[in-house]
C-alpha cells in the first residue's frame, strides 16, 4: 500500500523532528530567580564498537531487576562480554554515560521493543539483551540516523550483527516511540522519567564547574594572566556567570568555577592537557584543605583510601611547603602503585609514600607512621549527593551500582547498614593512633546515619583509651572563609543544590591538657607517676602526718618506693591547690631539671632564696608554637582561661631533710643550720621522709646557706 507507506515515512519524520533534545533548561537559583542557561547542542554521530561493549557491560550489572511475573525482557548473564577495556579517558566516561541513560529509559525502552514485535528474536539470544537495550537507545538518540563507522577500530562482531538487526526495523520503531508520545502527551522521552530524577538530571546539567590549581604546575597569578588572554573575566559568584567567565571560591583559594556549557572547550584546552587545572568535586577540596589547615611543619598525614587520586594530588601540593609526608592506604596490586606513581610524578608530586595495606589493618603503632598527626578519612558512602555521578565514579574508583542507587533514589536499608557499620569501624581505628592529633571525616552523603551518627557513636565509644586525652569536634578551617576563626559549628555541610554537591564534614581533634577540663591533682599524679617530681618530698599537714605514720605501721617489713611518693602527692594536693595547669606543670619540671642524677649522686644547684626580695618563678606561656588542633581550642576556651591566667598561687620551697645518722657528712655538719636544699648523697638509696614539722619552717627573713660538696 503505497499510501500507507507515504503517511509512514511522514510519521517517521515527525518522530525524528520532535525527538530532539531542548536546547534550554530554566532551573530556579537560590534566590528564587529564574535563569536560562544554554546548552550547547552536540551532534551525534555513534561510538565505536568497544563502547558499546562497555557499556553493554555496565548496564547488565546495573539493570532493574524485576519480579517474575513481570519479566518480560530477559537479559541472561554477563558470561559473553569480556572484562572491561577502556582506550582512554573519554571512552571510559561515554561507557558509564551510555550505561546509565540505558539505565533511566529501561521501561520504556522494554516496552517499544515489545510493542513493535522487535523483542523477542530468535536470532538474539538473551545474553545479548543488555547490547541491544543500549544500541537502540543511542539509535533514538541519534534520530535513527546511521553513525559514523571508525576504520580504525577492528570491528566487533556481536555490535555488527545487532546494529544491523535494529536499522531493519528503525521505521517501526520510530513509529512505535511517536505513537507512546502521543499517548502520553509527552514532549520528549526525558518527560517520562520521575520528578526527582528529572530535577536531579537538570541539576547535575547545570552544576558549575569546579577545578582547582596544581600549583606543582603553575601559579595561582598566571592562571589568572592565562585565563584573561583566552579571553575570561573574573566575577563575584556563580549568580554572575555569563558566558567566558569565572569566580573564586569561597572557602578554598585554589579552587575556581566555570559555567558548565565550557566543559569541553575547557577540558580541550592546554590548562587541563598539562594537568595545571584539574576537574574535581568541592567536597574534595574541601576536605584537603581543612586537614592542611591542621598541619604544623614537619607533621605527616595518613590518607585512609586511595579513593580519588586527584584527592591526594592536591592535598600533597597543598602541603609540600610544610615537609609533610603523605602516606596513602590501601594500594593492593604493583601495577596500580606503578600507574600512581606516574600519574604523581606527572604531576609533580613527591611527598607521597604508598601502603599496601588496608588501613584497618595497620597497627596504630606502625613505626612508618610515628610522626603523623593528621588522618583523612574519606570512606566509602552512598554517594547520594553527588552533583555528577560519572565523574564521581570514574574519580573515586567506585562502583557502578551507585547509577542504580541514584535512579531510585534511594539506598536499601542493608546496604546502607552495611556502609555505616564500614565507616564506624574506619573512623574508631583512627582514634586509636595516640600520637595523632586529628581526624577529618568526609563524604558525599544525604543520610544522617553516614555523617552525624557515625561522629556521634565514634566520639562515644571512648576507644582512644585512658592514657592520652580525648577527641571532641572543632570547627573546621578553610584557607578563605573568612568568617572560620569565630565559627562555632561543629559539622559543616552543604545540601545539594544548584550550585553544588553534597558534602559532610566533621573535624574531631583532641582536647587540651588544661585546668577546664583535667583536674589539677591528676596533673600531679601524672607528673608523679612519670618521675616529673624526681623523688621531691613534698610537706604535708600535721594530720596527714599521722595517718602516714599509721599507714607505715600496719606495713612495716614491706618496700614503698614508688607508692609512697604517690601518697606523699595526695596528701600535698589536699592542702596545696594550683588552679593553673601550665604553671603547675612548669614548676614540677623546674624542680625535676634542678635534680641531675650521675653515677648516682644527687648534684644540687642553686636554690631560689625566698627572702631574696625576687618573684617567685612563674611558668612561661608558650603562645608562639601552638598547633592549630591547639588554636582551634583556643578559639573556644579564650574567655575561660582569661580568667585563669589571673589567678596563679605561689608555690611554697620544698625542704628536703635527710634521716639523721646515714648522711655520709657526720658531726661537721650536726651544729650547723639546716638548709632548703637538697643534701649530696652517694651510694645510698635509702627513702627520704619529711622533716619535722617544728622544724621544717623557716622564718622568713633568714637565707639559707649553699650547702658545700
Amino acid at each position: 500500500m503505497p499510501g500507507s507507506k507515504s503517511n509512514l515515512m511522514s510519521l517517521h519524520e515527525d518522530v525524528i523532528n520532535d525527538t530532539s533534545d531542548l536546547s534550554e533548561m530554566k532551573i530556579s537559583d537560590e534566590k528564587g530567580s529564574v535563569e536560562k542557561r544554554t546548552m550547547t547542542l552536540i551532534e551525534k554521530n555513534g561510538y565505536s564498537d568497544s563502547v558499546y561493549i562497555n557499556a553493554a557491560k555496565i548496564f547488565q550489572g546495573i539493570h532493574t531487576e524485576k519480579c517474575k511475573e513481570r519479566i518480560l525482557v530477559r537479559y541472561g548473564d554477563d558470561s559473553v562480554f569480556p572484562m572491561l577495556t577502556f582506550k582512554d579517558e573519554y571512552s571510559q566516561y561515554v561507557s558509564y554515560e551510555l550505561a546509565f541513560s540505558a539505565l533511566k529509559y529501561q521501561d520504556l525502552l522494554e516496552e517499544i521493543l515489545l510493542d513493535s514485535c522487535v523483542y523477542p528474536c530468535q536470532s538474539i539470544p538473551d545474553e545479548l539483551t543488555s547490547l541491544l537495550v543500549v544500541m537502540f537507545y543511542d539509535l533514538q538518540d541519534r534520530k535513527f540516523q546511521a553513525r559514523d563507522i571508525f576504520g580504525e577500530e577492528e570491528p566487533v562482531a556481536e555490535v555488527r550483527k545487532i546494529e544491523r538487526y535494529l536499522h531493519s526495523f528503525k521505521t517501526k520503531l520510530a513509529a512505535t516511540l511517536a505513537r507512546w508520545r502521543i499517548k502520553h502527551n509527552a514532549l520528549s522521552i526525558e518527560y517520562i522519567l520521575p520528578e526527582t530524577i528529572r530535577k536531579q538530571e537538570q541539576r547535575a546539567s547545570a552544576l558549575p564547574l569546579c577545578v582547582w590549581i596544581n600549583t606543582f604546575k603553575i601559579s595561582l597569578q598566571d592562571v589568572f594572566s592565562d585565563l584573561k588572554k583566552k579571553g575570561f573575566s573574573r566575577v563575584e559568584s556563580v549568580s554572575d556567570f555569563d558566558c567566558y567567565t569565572y569566580c573564586m571560591d569561597q572557602h578554598c583559594h585554589d579552587v575556581l568555577f566555570f559555567p558548565p556549557a565550557l566543559k569541553e572547550q575547557l577540558l580541550n584546552s592546554d590548562l587541563f592537557a598539562d594537568c595545571k587545572l584539574l576537574l574535581q568535586d568541592k567536597s574534595r577540596s574541601l576536605a584537603v584543605h581543612s586537614a592542611q589547615a591542621l598541619l604544623n611543619t614537619g607533621d605527616d598525614i595518613i590518607v585512609a583510601h586511595v579513593g580519588s587520586h586527584l584527592t591526594i594530588a592536591h592535598l600533597s601540593a597543598l602541603t609540600v611547603h610544610t615537609m609533610s609526608r603523605i602516606f596513602v592506604c590501601g594500594v593492593k596490586s604493583s601495577s596500580e602503585a606503578d600507574e600512581l606513581r606516574n600519574l604523581f610524578n606527572h604531576m609533580g608530586c613527591k611527598n607521597i609514600q604508598l601502603l599496601h595495606e588496608d588501613f584497618t589493618e595497620i597497627a596504630p603503632t606502625d613505626p612508618r607512621l610515628q610522626e603523623a598527626k593528621i588522618i583523612l578519612l574519606l570512606p566509602q558512602c552512598s554517594g547520594l549527593g553527588v552533583g555528577n555521578p560519572i565523574d564521581f565514579i570514574l574519580h573515586e574508583h567506585r562502583d557502578a551500582g551507585l547509577l542504580r542507587d541514584l535512579f531510585q533514589g534511594s539506598v536499601p536499608e542493608d546496604k546502607l547498614s552495611i556502609l555505616a557499620e564500614r565507616q564506624l569501624k574506619e573512623l574508631m581505628h583512627a582514634m586509636k593512633f595516640n600520637k595523632v592529633q586529628a581526624i577529618v571525616y568526609c563524604t558525599c552523603s544525604v543520610y544522617p546515619e553516614e555523617n552525624e551518627l557515625v561522629v556521634k557513636k565514634a566520639l562515644e565509644s571512648g576507644v582512644e583509651g585512658n592514657k592520652v586525652q580525648p577527641y571532641r569536634l572543632i570547627p573546621p578551617v578553610f584557607s578563605t572563609c573568612s568568617n572560620s576563626e569565630s565559627s562555632t559549628e561543629t559539622f559543616f555541610k552543604m545540601e545539594p543544590s544548584e550550585i553544588s554537591g553534597s558534602c559532610f564534614l566533621a573535624v574531631l581533634g583532641r582536647e587540651k591538657d588544661s585546668a577546664e577540663n583535667v583536674p589539677v591533682k591528676d596533673i600531679l599524679a601524672r607528673a608523679a607517676a612519670k618521675g616529673l617530681l624526681g623523688g621531691i618530698v613534698l610537706e604535708k599537714s600535721n594530720e596527714e602526718a599521722k595517718n602516714q605514720r599509721v599507714t607505715q605501721a600496719t606495713q612495716r617489713g614491706r618496700k614503698t618506693t614508688g607508692g609512697g611518693a604517690e601518697a606523699r602527692t595526695a596528701g600535698f594536693l589536699h592542702h596545696q591547690p594550683v588552679p593553673n595547669v601550665e604553671a603547675e606543670v612548669s614548676v614540677c619540671k623546674a624542680q625535676a631539671k634542678n635534680v641531675n642524677r650521675t653515677n648516682g649522686c644527687v648534684q644540687p644547684r642553686k636554690t631560689i632564696d625566698p627572702a631574696a626580695g625576687r618573684a617567685p618563678p612563674r611558668a612561661r606561656k608558650h603562645t608562639p608554637h601552638l598547633s592549630p588542633v591547639a588554636k582551634a581550642h583556643e578559639r573556644q576556651t579564650r574567655p575561660r582561661k582569661a580568667g585563669a591566667e589571673r589567678k596563679r598561687l605561689v608555690l611554697k620551697p620544698v625542704e628536703i631533710v635527710l634521716p639523721p645518722g646515714i648522711t655520709p657528712y657526720g658531726r661537721s655538719q650536726r651544729n650547723k643550720p639546716r638548709t632548703s636544699a637538697l643534701r649530696c648523697v652517694r651510694g645510698w638509696t635509702g627513702r627520704m621522709f619529711p622533716a619535722p614539722l617544728s622544724k621544717a619552717v623557716r622564718p622568713a627573713g633568714l637565707s639559707s646557706p649553699r650547702p658545700r660538696l
